[in-house]
Parts: C-alpha cells; sequence; structure tokens
C-alpha cells in the first residue's frame, strides 16, 4: 500500500445524489416482524424489502386513507 495516493485527477461519483440516506423512523414492532418474517420468504433483508415497498407507494403516488378511531364517550 502506497503511503500517499495523488486524488487530484479524481471524478467525483455520478451517482452520489441517488445513495441512499440514512434516517431515523419509528416502526411499530409488529410491522418490523411483519417485514421480517416476509424477509425470511424471500432472502431479501427486511430493510431493502421496506424500501421497495414505499418506493413502490412513491411510484403509484399511492396516499394513505385515515380511518378515524370511533371516539370513546364522556361520562359526565
Amino acid at each position: 500500500m502506497k503511503k500517499n495516493y495523488d486524488f487530484s485527477k479524481a471524478v467525483k461519483n455520478p451517482y452520489a445524489k441517488k445513495l441512499k440516506k440514512t434516517i431515523c423512523i419509528n416502526i411499530s414492532e409488529s410491522v418490523i416482524a411483519y417485514f421480517k418474517s416476509l424477509s425470511e420468504k424471500t432472502d431479501i433483508p427486511y430493510q431493502v424489502l421496506i424500501n421497495m415497498f414505499l418506493a413502490q407507494a412513491k411510484a403509484e403516488k399511492m396516499e394513505p386513507r385515515f380511518i378515524p378511531k370511533p371516539r370513546k364517550k364522556q361520562v359526565a
């Protein structure tokens, strides 16, 4: 291994903008368990499966449907 390397003619990675970004996100244990079980069946890491799922949702322009929970009646 050389002591010094010459990077003066180095070229910036053209794919750098397309790299994944690490984030912190709260996901319920049941959702993680679901993707981990899919991971075992498909031999695809569960993080990749979650990313694939979200990418598909983005591609299909899916929007979540929020179903409101019934309110509990307050006792006077």
